[in-house]
């Protein structure tokens, strides 16, 4: 079930395709507000299998509420028709697997972000009711340093003997927990286990349980011990707990949550009774109701914000740095404009700072007097060391770089 660029499906335009899965092709997409979302189109063998689908289509409700900043959230769905698919969060940035496969092993605070962001992603999916079932760094995606966790609850959802026997892997040997492989149910645990196995990956750089055919690595998981040999000695002893072959000899995500520092949501009263009631209960025609626009776009605006503040931070200190340069370089010549300079940035910064006091945000109040301060110091320690004629030139190669900058945009 190929779909085209530029196709129009629901009321999203397909922009293009980002890549394939065991259930379907991902595609970027425009909703029809122009936000760019994430469209899983599900496989012809997957859409053919009405058990499945209703499967899904009874879960589809519970995975919408599933909301954090380490999760790309389910915004839509449409599981009827010839194309069913799922709308969630696009996330742009890598997989971590392919920046595992260049072999290089993450490092200090890298690990410990992802080792956080990881274990408060599946803390928010197993607080919702919800077991991933195929955590993996496949489904690991890194944007700005942080994780974002893909495709919760469609393994589980769409395990069924038609889906399984069309060729859809329900899980990845080397981050399948052994209680699975031998036959027994997919809990929580076992989105524990993997999430060992994928940090133990992310830390050393080499599969904790090897390479190779599936049922091989398959059959170390169940029988062998995991190679944890490069692990940091400070992860290693929380992984090989994470990777006990009894699942209730493993910890908790809100375990891994208070032992990583990191924030745990509480679990809501009688969630596993709310899915196994959902369980029992005929599958409507209708499968999905769209959420309100406020509430599905939630997570994307709490994403935009963080951007922007990044952006905003990189403008303070860039400005610094240029009004720093251009007031030393031109004070000996032009010392006016030396003093205008200076006390333009000045202006600029106090103004930013009496918003972020409005928003009552002190750490960016923070921010840009230390910024200001900086500046100043840069100013001072520059007609210090330098003469003006190296200034100047110093000046015009910053000048020369940032026009060629501009125009490459």
């Amino acid at each position: 079930m190929s779909v085209p660029a530029a196709d129009q499906l629901g009321p999203y335009r397909l922009l293009s395709r980002l890549g394939a899965g065991g259930f379907g092709e991902v595609h970027l997409a425009l909703d029809p507000e122009g936000h760019t979302v994430a469209i899983k189109v599900l496989h012809p063998h997957v859409a053919a299998d009405e058990a499945a689908l209703a499967r899904l289509a009874r879960e589809v409700d519970t995975m919408r509420r599933v909301r954090g900043p380490h999760v790309a959230e389910v915004l839509d769905a449409s599981l009827t028709g010839p194309r069913p698919y799922l709308v969630t969060r696009y996330v742009q940035g890598r997989s971590l697997g392919t920046v595992l496969a260049a072999g290089t092993a993450l490092r200090g605070e890298e690990l410990v972000r992802l080792a956080r962001g990881l274990a408060e992603a599946l803390a928010t999916i197993h607080a919702a009711g919800v077991v991933h079932r195929d955590l993996k760094p496949a489904n690991v995606i890194l944007a700005d340093g942080e994780p974002h966790v893909i495709d919760f609850g469609i393994a589980c959802a769409l395990d069924s003997a038609s889906v399984t026997a069309s060729g859809a892997v329900l899980g990845t040997p080397g981050y399948l927990a052994p209680e699975v492989l031998e036959g027994g149910e997919a809990g929580p645990a076992a989105d524990v286990f993997a999430w060992g196995a994928t940090m133990a990956y992310a830390a050393s750089g080499r599969q904790p349980y090897g390479s190779g055919p599936a049922p091989a690595v398959a059959y170390r998981v169940v029988h062998h011990d995991p190679d944890l040999a490069e692990v940091p000695s400070w992860l290693l002893p929380l992984i090989e707990q994470c990777l006990r072959h009894d699942p209730a000899a493993r910890p908790t995500t809100a375990e891994l949550c208070a032992r990583l520092g990191a924030a745990a949501p509480p679990p809501p009263p009688l969630a596993a009774e709310r899915r196994r009631a959902t369980d029992s209960v005929e599958p409507p025609t209708q499968v999905w109701r769209r959420p309100g626009r406020r509430e599905a776009a939630g997570a994307v605006d709490d994403a935009r914000a963080r951007h922007r503040d990044k952006v905003r931070r990189r403008w303070v200190v860039g400005s610094g740095v240029v009004a720093g340069l251009v007031a030393a370089a031109v004070r000996q010549y032009v010392p006016e404009m030396s003093l205008l300079v200076l006390a333009a940035y000045g202006v600029g910064v106090l103004v930013d700072a009496g918003m972020g006091l409005a928003a009552r945000a002190r750490s960016r109040v923070v921010f840009d007097l230390v910024s200001g301060a900086g500046a100043v110091g840069l100013y001072a320690a520059l007609i210090a060391v330098f003469s003006p004629f190296t200034l100047l030139l110093a000046l015009a190669t910053v000048m020369v770089v940032l026009v060629m900058v501009a125009f490459a945009g």
